[in-house]
């Protein structure tokens, strides 16, 4: 036997010590971790809010047909959430949208300035579709959910783009809870993302009622002024197409031309709109002028490309 070393009961009594320290400290570590509570962030594609939404209170997805008070509806999700997560404080509320250029609207400022929220924007293609949101939810939750920031996330969306985002913060321990807006027929939410979440839930109308709004349609009585000509209803539409190009750039060409002669739906109704309010006339009951007004928003498009 090696003199040089400690007599049994020594070393013994050496490793009690060691373990009793390493208890105490570990009991220490579980008795801070009681007292941090759970986190949650609620997440939510703001243009499946505003079609869902719309669609169920108005009837349509044209957000230009109905206002919704955003501050409100994001307040009903935090009181919901507070309760549902009983025991978690809320991180923030996180605000996903698409913007020319990503450039904020004054409607998207507003809700940027709200507490506990933040906004991220996606861009706007020439047919009012959202770009790089999905993207945007993936890297945000997948990066919250890593770094144990959260350990619950309330997804207010439906693309199945959103299954690989569900995936990746469940893979970090979090767990995804899927809340959607109720659909008037069929399902307004993929299936693979349904069957992905950890649960379920879907607000109904009167969840919805009072933050959607109808707005008026502008008539136009003057019926009985002189009806314009096919070459001033041309001439508005190739102004029109000079505001259009101004605000998208020459880049949106590229999604329209391939279409010609059709425009694509929410183009053709925004044109119709601005017509009707520079003319201060319905053009509905008059399809040559429509056509009219259509050629000459073409006609600058394409001398410009």
């Amino acid at each position: 036997m090696d003199d040089a070393q400690p007599s049994g009961p020594t070393e013994l009594a050496r490793v009690t010590a060691r373990l009793e320290r390493t208890n105490e400290l570990l009991q220490r570590m579980l008795a801070e971790v009681a007292k941090t509570p759970s986190t949650h962030a609620i997440f939510v594609d703001a243009g499946y809010v505003y079609a869902a939404a719309g669609l169920l209170v108005t009837g349509t997805e044209d957000r230009r047909s109905f206002d919704l008070d955003a501050e409100g509806m994001i307040e009903a999700f935090i009181d919901k959430a507070r309760t549902i997560f009983a025991d978690s404080r809320l991180l923030r509320v996180y605000w996903y949208d698409g913007a020319r250029r990503r450039i904020h609207t004054t409607e998207q400022q507003s809700i940027a300035e709200l507490p506990d929220v933040k906004v991220r924007l996606g861009n706007l293609n020439a047919n009012n579709q959202q770009k790089g949101v999905d993207s945007l939810i993936r890297t945000d939750l997948e990066s919250l959910a890593r770094h144990r920031a959260i350990s619950d996330a309330a997804l207010v969306g439906g693309d199945e783009d959103l299954v690989s985002a569900v995936e990746a913060a469940q893979g970090y321990g979090a767990r995804v809870h899927l809340w959607g807006i109720e659909a008037g027929e069929g399902r307004n939410q993929a299936e693979p993302l349904l069957w992905e979440v950890d649960s379920q839930r879907t607000f109904d109308l009167d969840f919805c009622k009072p933050y959607v709004t109808r707005r008026p349609v502008t008539t136009y009585e003057n019926e009985g002024t002189p009806r314009p000509s096919r070459e001033d209803v041309r001439f508005i539409g190739a102004q029109i197409a000079a505001a259009w190009l101004g605000a998208r750039g020459r880049e949106s060409l590229a999604d329209l031309l391939p279409g010609h002669p059709y425009l694509p739906g929410s183009v053709d109704q925004e044109l119709l709109v601005e017509a009707e309010r520079l003319l201060q006339r319905s053009l509905r009951g008059h399809a040559d002028l429509r056509r009219a007004l259509r050629d000459g928003f073409w006609q600058h498009l394409q001398a410009q490309y």
